[in-house]
Protein backbone atom coordinates (compact mmCIF):
# COMPACT_ATOMS: atom_id res chain seq x y z
CA UNK A 1 0.00 0.00 0.00
CA UNK A 2 1.35 3.65 -0.32
CA UNK A 3 1.09 6.21 2.19
CA UNK A 4 0.19 9.49 1.57
CA UNK A 5 3.12 11.39 3.99
CA UNK A 6 1.19 13.83 6.19
CA UNK A 7 3.06 17.17 7.64
CA UNK A 8 3.31 16.52 11.13
CA UNK A 9 4.73 18.46 14.39
CA UNK A 10 6.45 17.75 17.70
CA UNK A 11 7.41 20.49 20.41
CA UNK A 12 10.94 21.32 18.28
CA UNK A 13 10.64 19.67 14.86
CA UNK A 14 8.52 19.26 11.76
CA UNK A 15 7.75 16.28 9.92
CA UNK A 16 7.41 16.82 6.33
CA UNK A 17 7.44 14.72 2.92
CA UNK A 18 11.24 15.25 1.56
CA UNK A 19 11.39 16.22 -2.06
CA UNK A 20 14.27 16.45 -4.59
CA UNK A 21 14.58 20.09 -3.72
CA UNK A 22 15.93 18.96 -0.54
CA UNK A 23 18.69 17.00 -2.28
CA UNK A 24 21.49 19.75 -1.35
CA UNK A 25 20.72 19.87 2.20
CA UNK A 26 19.93 15.94 2.61
CA UNK A 27 23.66 15.71 0.85
CA UNK A 28 25.03 17.72 3.50
CA UNK A 29 24.36 14.12 5.86
CA UNK A 30 24.37 11.05 3.43
CA UNK A 31 27.54 12.30 2.09
CA UNK A 32 28.96 12.49 5.38
CA UNK A 33 31.05 9.25 6.00
CA UNK A 34 31.00 9.64 9.88
CA UNK A 35 26.92 9.87 9.64
CA UNK A 36 26.57 6.90 6.98
CA UNK A 37 29.09 4.60 8.83
CA UNK A 38 26.39 2.52 10.54
CA UNK A 39 23.92 3.10 8.11
CA UNK A 40 22.65 0.60 5.92
CA UNK A 41 22.85 3.04 2.93
CA UNK A 42 26.95 3.06 1.76
CA UNK A 43 28.12 7.30 1.92
CA UNK A 44 26.71 9.01 -1.16
CA UNK A 45 29.62 10.11 -3.08
CA UNK A 46 27.61 12.39 -5.56
CA UNK A 47 24.84 14.73 -5.55
CA UNK A 48 22.71 12.54 -8.30
CA UNK A 49 22.98 9.40 -6.21
CA UNK A 50 21.02 11.55 -2.95
CA UNK A 51 18.51 12.46 -6.07
CA UNK A 52 18.04 9.05 -7.04
CA UNK A 53 17.17 8.18 -3.40
CA UNK A 54 14.68 10.83 -3.26
CA UNK A 55 13.11 9.92 -6.30
CA UNK A 56 12.67 6.30 -4.80
CA UNK A 57 10.92 7.47 -1.81
CA UNK A 58 7.77 8.07 -4.25
CA UNK A 59 7.37 4.73 -4.90
CA UNK A 60 7.82 2.97 -1.67
CA UNK A 61 5.25 0.68 -0.44
CA UNK A 62 3.78 0.22 3.46
CA UNK A 63 6.40 3.12 4.73
CA UNK A 64 6.61 6.91 5.58
CA UNK A 65 9.72 8.85 5.43
CA UNK A 66 9.43 12.21 6.61
CA UNK A 67 12.28 15.04 6.33
CA UNK A 68 12.70 16.56 10.13
CA UNK A 69 12.77 20.45 10.27
CA UNK A 70 13.77 21.98 13.18
CA UNK A 71 11.12 24.47 13.88
CA UNK A 72 14.08 27.40 15.65
CA UNK A 73 15.75 27.74 12.10
CA UNK A 74 13.91 25.77 9.73
CA UNK A 75 17.12 23.90 9.11
CA UNK A 76 16.43 20.47 7.21
CA UNK A 77 18.40 18.05 9.62
CA UNK A 78 17.46 14.89 8.78
CA UNK A 79 14.93 11.95 8.07
CA UNK A 80 13.02 9.21 9.58
CA UNK A 81 11.43 6.80 8.37
CA UNK A 82 8.48 3.75 9.86
CA UNK A 83 7.97 1.24 7.93
CA UNK A 84 5.08 -1.53 8.22
CA UNK A 85 6.98 -5.14 7.92
CA UNK A 86 4.18 -7.07 6.03
CA UNK A 87 5.75 -10.89 6.53
CA UNK A 88 6.69 -9.85 9.65
CA UNK A 89 3.25 -7.59 11.01
CA UNK A 90 5.54 -5.58 12.42
CA UNK A 91 6.53 -2.08 12.63
CA UNK A 92 10.08 -0.81 12.11
CA UNK A 93 11.67 2.05 12.19
CA UNK A 94 14.43 4.15 11.61
CA UNK A 95 16.47 7.79 11.17
CA UNK A 96 19.38 9.78 10.59
CA UNK A 97 20.44 12.82 11.08
CA UNK A 98 23.40 15.36 10.55
CA UNK A 99 26.20 15.29 13.08
CA UNK A 100 25.35 18.84 14.25
CA UNK A 101 22.03 17.49 15.07
CA UNK A 102 23.13 14.98 17.01
CA UNK A 103 22.68 14.28 20.84
CA UNK A 104 20.39 16.90 21.28
CA UNK A 105 17.71 14.38 21.46
CA UNK A 106 16.45 15.01 17.51
CA UNK A 107 16.19 11.25 16.77
CA UNK A 108 14.58 11.01 20.25
CA UNK A 109 11.81 12.84 19.35
CA UNK A 110 11.22 12.89 15.95
CA UNK A 111 11.21 9.13 16.36
CA UNK A 112 8.63 8.97 18.77
CA UNK A 113 6.53 11.48 16.98
CA UNK A 114 6.63 9.09 13.91
CA UNK A 115 5.80 5.81 16.21
CA UNK A 116 2.55 7.78 17.54
CA UNK A 117 1.40 8.57 14.23
CA UNK A 118 1.77 4.79 13.12
CA UNK A 119 -0.02 3.98 16.57
CA UNK A 120 -2.85 6.09 15.69
CA UNK A 121 -3.33 7.06 12.20
CA UNK A 122 -2.45 3.06 11.02
CA UNK A 123 -2.88 1.04 14.22
CA UNK A 124 0.31 -0.06 15.11
CA UNK A 125 1.21 -1.79 18.04
CA UNK A 126 3.94 -3.65 17.75
CA UNK A 127 7.48 -1.84 16.59
CA UNK A 128 11.08 -3.21 16.13
CA UNK A 129 14.28 -1.33 15.92
CA UNK A 130 17.96 -2.39 15.68
CA UNK A 131 21.40 -1.45 15.59
CA UNK A 132 25.30 -2.26 14.92
CA UNK A 133 26.18 -2.85 18.31
CA UNK A 134 28.98 -0.04 17.70
CA UNK A 135 26.70 2.53 17.49
CA UNK A 136 25.34 3.27 20.99
CA UNK A 137 24.15 6.57 20.83
CA UNK A 138 21.53 4.81 18.34
CA UNK A 139 20.89 2.25 21.01
CA UNK A 140 20.03 5.01 23.46
CA UNK A 141 17.43 6.47 21.10
CA UNK A 142 15.99 3.53 20.53
CA UNK A 143 15.34 2.67 24.26
CA UNK A 144 13.70 6.20 24.97
CA UNK A 145 11.82 5.02 22.45
CA UNK A 146 10.22 2.50 24.71
CA UNK A 147 11.56 -0.74 22.85
CA UNK A 148 13.76 -3.34 24.86
CA UNK A 149 16.69 -5.04 24.22
CA UNK A 150 15.82 -8.69 22.25
CA UNK A 151 18.28 -10.40 20.58
CA UNK A 152 21.62 -10.02 18.08
CA UNK A 153 21.83 -10.34 15.14
CA UNK A 154 23.28 -8.40 12.10
CA UNK A 155 23.00 -6.54 8.91
CA UNK A 156 25.05 -5.47 5.76
CA UNK A 157 25.00 -1.98 4.05
CA UNK A 158 22.98 -2.64 0.56
CA UNK A 159 26.02 -2.71 -1.55
CA UNK A 160 27.71 -5.38 1.20
CA UNK A 161 30.64 -3.40 1.88
CA UNK A 162 30.43 -4.28 5.52
CA UNK A 163 28.31 -6.17 7.69
CA UNK A 164 27.42 -5.14 11.53
CA UNK A 165 26.79 -7.31 14.46
CA UNK A 166 23.20 -5.75 15.52
CA UNK A 167 21.29 -5.41 18.65
CA UNK A 168 17.38 -5.56 18.01
CA UNK A 169 15.08 -4.14 20.26
CA UNK A 170 10.88 -5.00 20.06
CA UNK A 171 8.13 -3.01 22.13
CA UNK A 172 4.07 -4.03 22.24
CA UNK A 173 1.79 -1.35 22.81
CA UNK A 174 -2.03 -1.65 23.98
Amino acid sequence: MKFDIPTIESERLILRPLTLDDADDVFEWTGDELVARYMIYPTHTSIDITKMWLSSLETLENEYTWGVVRKSDRKLIGSVGIRYRTDEKVWSFGYNFRRDSWNQGFATEASRRAIKYAYDENGAREFIAGHAVENTASGRVIEKCGLTFEKYGEFSKFDGSVTFKAKEYRMKLE
